[in-house]
């Protein structure tokens, strides 16, 4: 019978103030936990000071010691929100051998995107990678682009904007979409985005409009323009039966477009307004400070 369990291991403020703890202590308080070895999911909070400390000892003790890990199958790294630490200020880790130590994995969660290094991805089990952040970099699109990972059925990726760390433009993306190789892909979230325009239209010429069943938009700067574009092409693709576009700046006229479409699931949550100074408007995506 497989393990089912989830546990989430986090410091507060208080006890990172006064004691002397860690991602090291972290490690060791995790190993020593009766728990853990009846869980199959590991989640990692707030190891410390994260704008300053990586959870790099957790990531080592895992592929130190893979064994004590072969239990967990999910893992979400960084699940700290912003009233501990900032998205965009909170320090990753390098996961290059974490792939060959974590065999079983099947989910993988990170959040951050600072000093983040994804080094060499050949998974063989792997079926869901999300990467949750202000920007990523582009030594990671490159990484995730030349990735073997035949299994992998999710993607969700935060593109983000320049100032936190994003360094690319239409064209990183569209060389990305016609790089990466993920035969069993259904669901592909390219988010949070100051170009949500750009990205829809790269999306809808993919190779990938023919194979996902689930298209997620949500998180950036999506405006009628996007939203014209996926009325005019989702009829198209009857394998396309959900559209998330949380968060997004279309007219109540488009939203009640979009809701028309038939045979897809539309999420179309938190309604935006762009922001006016000095006669400029300004879009702007969620996952910024």
């Amino acid at each position: 019978m497989k393990i089912q369990g989830t546990k989430r291991y986090s410091y507060s403020y208080e006890e990172y103030e006064e004691n002397d703890v860690n991602a090291a202590t972290m490690l060791e308080e995790i190993l020593a936990d009766e728990e853990f070895t009846s869980l199959n999911e590991l989640v990692i909070g707030c190891w410390g000071e994260a704008w300053e400390d990586s959870p790099q000892p957790i990531i080592n003790g895992i592929v130190q010691q893979p064994e004590k890990f072969s239990h967990i199958d999910t893992l979400f790294v960084g699940d700290i929100d912003f009233e501990e630490c900032e998205l965009s200020w909170i320090i990753q880790g390098d996961y290059s051998k974490l792939w060959g130590a974590m065999p079983q994995l099947e989910r993988l969660v990170i959040k951050g995107s600072t000093e983040l290094e994804l080094g060499d991805i050949s998974h063989n089990n792997l079926k869901e990678l999300e990467i949750i952040c202000g920007g990523l970099q582009q030594s990671c699109f490159d990484s995730i682009q030349e990735a073997k990972l035949p299994e992998l059925q999710k993607l969700f990726l935060c593109i983000g904007i320049e100032d936190y760390g994003f360094e690319g433009d239409v064209n990183t993306l569209k060389e990305f979409l016609e790089k990466t190789d993920f035969p069993k892909l259904t669901y592909l979230g390219l988010a949070d985005s100051e170009i949500q325009d750009d990205v829809a239209k790269l999306i809808l010429e993919s190779k990938y409009i023919d194979q996902i069943s689930t298209l997620d938009l949500s998180l950036g700067t999506l405006t009628d323009k996007g939203g014209a574009l996926l009325l005019e092409e989702i009829p198209k693709h009857p394998n396309i039966k959900k559209i998330d576009l949380t968060y997004h700046f279309l007219s109540d006229e488009m939203v009640e477009k979009l809701k028309g479409l038939s045979g897809v699931e539309v999420i179309l949550d938190e309604p935006q307004e762009p922001e006016e100074y000095d006669g400029e408007v300004y879009y702007y995506a969620m996952l910024t400070e």
